[in-house]
């Protein structure tokens, strides 16, 4: 099963403020007329999206519902009931993530999408994401909510393609490595 992540964050590493605020990415000068940065693609590869808790409260405040057509979980040993508005839409789980990947193998998942700064660290942690889709923003932030915090490990990764965007992103594709 292939697990992988697809994340944005500042030139100097950082996903969201300290607060968790992701006003610095509403910028005009990041919008490219057609562009998507290769979501699309990826979304259309992925059988199953695995949200953590900060970041599925941050989908909520969306004015839609983004994930349509996908299965999505919300890893989380917090909270307790999902909203009854997203009631076949998403589902909840507190399982592991080792418990959680290998019962969604053994459903036939195929290839999973772990979206989260602490999630997305978890997975790493116990070995699981086989992928980084790292897109890095021209700004600096100077603080805020690290991409990776400490990991119990050093993690080699193979350059898979690099690409940058006339608006300064440069997002790099990434596969972790076996020593």
């Amino acid at each position: 099963m292939n697990i992988r992540a697809f994340i944005a964050c500042s030139l100097d590493g950082f996903i969201a403020r300290q607060d968790g605020a992701l006003d610095w990415l509403d910028n005009p000068a990041f919008t490219l007329a057609g562009e998507d940065f290769g979501y699309a693609q990826f979304m259309s590869e992925t059988s199953c999206l695995i949200l953590g808790r900060n970041t599925f409260g941050k989908v909520l405040s969306f004015a839609e519902w983004p994930y349509h057509g996908t299965r999505v979980i919300v890893l989380s040993q917090s909270l307790k009931a999902l909203p009854e508005t997203l009631r076949g839409k998403a589902e909840l789980s507190a399982e592991s993530p080792l418990s959680l990947t290998e019962r969604l193998k053994n459903e036939g998942e195929r290839s999973l999408y772990v979206d989260g700064g602490q999630l997305i660290q978890s997975f790493l942690r116990t070995g699981l994401i086989n992928e980084l889709i790292i897109t890095r923003i021209p700004r600096l932030l100077g603080h805020g909510i690290p991409l990776f915090g400490q990991l119990n490990r050093d993690i080699p990764l193979t350059l898979l393609a690099s690409k940058s965007y006339r608006n300064g992103f440069v997002q790099s594709h990434y596969r972790i490595a076996t020593e």
